[in-house]
C-alpha cells in the first residue's frame, strides 16, 4: 500500500516532477507516419505539454511549442513549408530545430534589427522507427530510440493502433505485470459477457518476475501445465518504463498528461510463406473507439477494451492508499520500487533502466519471445488455417473499430478473400482456448 505522496510522487508526469523528469529520459511513439500523409500538422499533447507535430515537405518532422511565441497563435492551424512550419495568422517561419526562419513585416520594416534571430519556439527531437513517430522530451544527448528485434522482422502485416484512454499512465502499465487478469478478465469475464455460467477457464497456480535489462519477465502456469511450457520458460516481458512486448504486437502506455494516456499498439502479422516475398508499402494507422455511443459504458468485446474497462474503472489516478496487493502482485510491487530507484538515479545524475546509447547494441535488441520461430520462418497458409490462433479470418482481435480499408488490405495480405472475414473479439480468446499446440499467448 503506498502513501498518498508516494502515490503522487509516481503518478505525476509534469516537467520537474520526479516521475515526468524520469519519463522524458525515454523515446515516446506519439503518431503514425501514414498520418502524416493525410495531415501534414497535428496538435498533441504529452506529459503535460501542449505541442505541434509537422511533415515538412522535404520529408522533416519537428515538434514544437503548439503556441507561436509572436502572438500566441495556435501553430497546429499553421501550414508547411519546404523547411519548417509557418504560423497562419502573421506569417513567422520556424525550423524543426525552434530557429525563427523568417518574419515577413519585420525582415521588411527593420531588417537591421535581427529581430528573427533573437526568438526562438521550444523544440524536440524527433525520429521515425517500426512506421511509428517518436518524440523525445528529456536532456540532451538523447539516447537511442531502442531498435527492438520486432522493428526488423520480414514478411509480415504491420497496422499502428491508437486509443485515448482518459486515466494516469501508471494504472495502465501495471497492467503489464499482472498475470493472473488473464485468467479472470479476459477468459472468464468474456465468458459471462456472452451470457454462459461456464465453463471458466484453467486457475493459475504460480506465477514469477524476473528482472531484465529492459525490463521484467513474468511467468504463470495453470493447471495441469507442465513448467517446460514457454508460459514459464521463456515468459512476456514489462517492456521498461511503459510497455508490454513484444511479441506479435507491443504495446505503449504514453503520458498525455496525469489524467489522460495514449494507448499505442504495434502489431505485426506475420503472412503466410506461400506469400513470400511480402513487402509492405505503407503502415496503416487508426483509432479506436472505448465507448458504446449507445450507453455511454465502455466497450468489452475485445481484449484490449476489457484492460481499457480495468484501467479507467480505478478513476483518473488510482488511489493506491486503498489497495490490498496480494501474492499475485509482487511483479507490480517490484515495478514501483525499480521507478523509486529510477527517480534516485537521474537525481544522482545517472541513467535509469533500458537506456540504450550504444549502436552495436541497438543493431538488434532481442528478447525473449514466445513463438519466435513462427514470426521468423512463418507457416504455410493451411497450418495457419488449421489453428484459431493464426486463422487470418478472425480479424483483429485486440481493439474494436478496425477500418474496412485496414481488414481489406490485412486479408490481400494473406492472400484471402477480404469479403470472408469475421468480426474478431474477445471471444477470440475462448475460440482458441487450449486445444491450439501453438496458440499465440495474448
Amino acid at each position: 500500500m503506498l502513501t498518498e505522496e508516494q502515490n503522487r510522487r509516481l503518478t505525476q508526469v509534469g516537467a520537474g516532477t520526479p516521475m515526468g523528469d524520469l519519463l522524458r529520459r525515454y523515446w515516446m511513439p506519439i503518431a503514425a507516419e501514414d498520418e502524416f500523409d493525410r495531415n501534414p500538422v497535428k496538435a498533441v499533447r504529452l506529459m503535460g505539454e501542449d505541442l505541434v507535430l509537422y511533415r515538412d515537405m522535404s520529408g522533416t518532422y519537428g515538434l514544437v511549442d503548439r503556441h507561436c511565441p509572436h502572438r500566441r497563435a495556435d501553430l497546429s492551424y499553421g501550414f508547411v513549408e519546404e523547411c519548417g512550419i509557418r504560423c497562419n495568422y502573421h506569417g513567422w517561419h520556424f525550423d524543426e530545430t525552434g530557429r525563427c526562419l523568417e518574419q515577413p513585416f519585420e525582415d521588411i520594416a527593420n531588417p537591421e534589427a535581427h529581430f528573427r534571430d533573437k526568438v526562438r519556439i521550444n523544440s524536440y527531437p524527433v525520429e521515425t522507427k517500426g512506421g511509428m513517430v517518436w518524440a523525445y522530451l528529456g536532456p540532451r544527448p538523447a539516447p537511442l530510440v531502442p531498435n527492438y528485434e520486432p522493428f526488423l522482422w520480414k514478411n509480415g502485416f504491420v497496422q499502428i493502433v491508437f486509443a485515448t484512454i482518459p486515466c494516469n499512465w501508471l494504472q495502465c502499465q501495471e497492467n503489464s505485470i499482472d498475470p493472473v487478469h488473464f485468467e479472470w478478465m479476459h477468459r472468464n469475464w468474456t465468458v459471462r459477457l456472452k451470457g454462459e455460467a461456464g465453463p471458466y477457464g484453467k486457475k493459475h497456480v504460480r506465477v514469477g518476475f524476473d528482472e531484465f535489462e529492459h525490463g521484467f519477465v513474468y511467468k504463470r502456469l495453470v493447471e495441469g501445465m507442465e513448467e517446460s511450457h514457454a508460459r514459464w520458460q521463456t515468459g512476456r516481458i514489462c517492456l521498461w518504463p511503459n510497455g508490454l512486448g513484444p511479441l506479435s504486437h507491443t504495446e505503449y502506455r504514453v503520458p498525455i498528461d496525469d489524467d489522460n494516456t495514449l494507448s499505442v499498439t504495434w502489431h505485426f502479422s506475420r503472412v503466410p510463406t506461400e506469400r513470400e516475398p511480402y513487402v509492405q508499402t505503407t503502415i496503416p494507422s487508426w483509432e479506436g473507439p472505448i465507448r458504446d455511443p449507445r450507453t455511454g459504458r465502455w466497450i468489452t468485446s475485445h481484449i484490449m477494451n476489457q484492460d481499457f474497462v480495468a484501467w479507467v474503472g480505478q478513476g483518473k489516478i488510482a488511489d493506491r492508499t486503498q489497495e490490498h496487493l496480494g501474492t499475485s502482485d509482487r511483479g507490480i510491487i517490484a515495478m514501483r520500487k525499480r521507478f523509486v530507484d529510477d527517480m534516485d538515479r537521474i537525481a544522482r545524475g545517472e541513467d535509469p533502466k533500458g537506456i540504450v546509447r550504444d549502436p552495436a547494441q541497438n543493431v538488434c535488441i532481442e528478447m525473449p519471445i514466445i513463438d519466435r520461430h513462427y514470426y521468423t520462418e512463418g507457416l504455410p497458409i493451411d497450418e495457419m488455417l488449421g489453428d484459431p490462433a493464426f486463422d487470418p479470418h478472425k480479424g483483429y482481435p485486440f481493439q474494436i473499430g478496425q477500418p474496412d480499408s485496414v481488414r481489406r488490405a490485412y486479408m490481400e495480405a494473406m492472400g484471402l478473400d477480404p469479403d470472408k472475414v469475421i468480426e474478431a473479439g474477445a471471444e477470440f480468446l475462448s475460440a482458441a482456448g487450449a486445444k491450439t499446440s501453438r496458440r499465440i499467448w495474448v
